[in-house]
């Protein structure tokens, strides 16, 4: 059974329609006990760094999570989530994360061309870093969906997936032992998104 983490933050139940089109049973919740019994966990995540942490810490969430990712269950963090995994985010001021992964948030905006759209969405390729075992199934190039204004830096120990954006690369995707996370929303992404979460599924 998979775990979506419901603490106020996401886009919980198109997630979870996603598992019921790869036949994985999911369940949408806040419950500590669920999310500890669970053979999956998802984190998930949309809007701002500091208010999403916020949230966490207030649900009794935030040990939870470090507590899972320490006992080996595997743990995927989707967008917002997977910037959540990491040290530290400077949007808006800077806030502590679950410091599951090595690396930093920042924003995309410096980084890229004068006159660039931030945030930076629509669909995009994947270039493959090291072997993740949630990309088994892919093959270089293939496109999945973003929509994200920060991006995780200082993490190359850890990167699984690039991608580039008006010629600039960033980080796509990250992975440390049994922590995953993707920038992109594999729910938003088609065949290739349902590939992911299929293989993330038997783990």
């Amino acid at each position: 059974m998979v775990a979506i983490i419901d603490y106020g933050v996401g886009n919980l139940f198109s997630l979870k329609s996603s598992f019921a089109l790869i036949g994985k049973s999911a369940v949408v919740t806040g419950d500590p006990d669920i999310i500890r019994n669970a053979d999956h966990v998802i984190l998930p995540g949309v809007g701002a760094f500091g208010d999403a942490v916020k949230k966490l810490r207030e649900s009794g969430l935030f040990d939870v999570v470090k507590e899972i990712a320490a006992e080996g269950k595997p743990l995927l963090g989707i967008c917002l989530g997977m910037q959540l995994l990491f040290d530290r985010s400077m949007e808006y001021g800077e806030h502590e994360g679950l410091g599951l992964i090595s690396g930093e948030v920042r924003s995309i905006a410096p980084v890229l061309p004068e006159g660039s759209d931030v945030p930076h969405m629509g669909w995009n390729s994947l270039t493959f870093w090291n072997s993740c075992p949630i990309f088994r199934d892919l093959k270089e190039g293939e496109f999945v969906y973003f929509v994200h204004s920060y991006a995780a830096f200082d993490c190359e120990r850890s990167l699984a997936a690039m991608t580039e954006y008006h010629g600039i690369p960033l980080t796509a995707a990250v992975f440390r032992g049994n922590v995953f996370g993707c920038q992109f929303h594999p729910e938003k992404s088609g065949e290739t998104g349902m590939k992911i979460l299929k293989a993330f599924c038997e783990i």
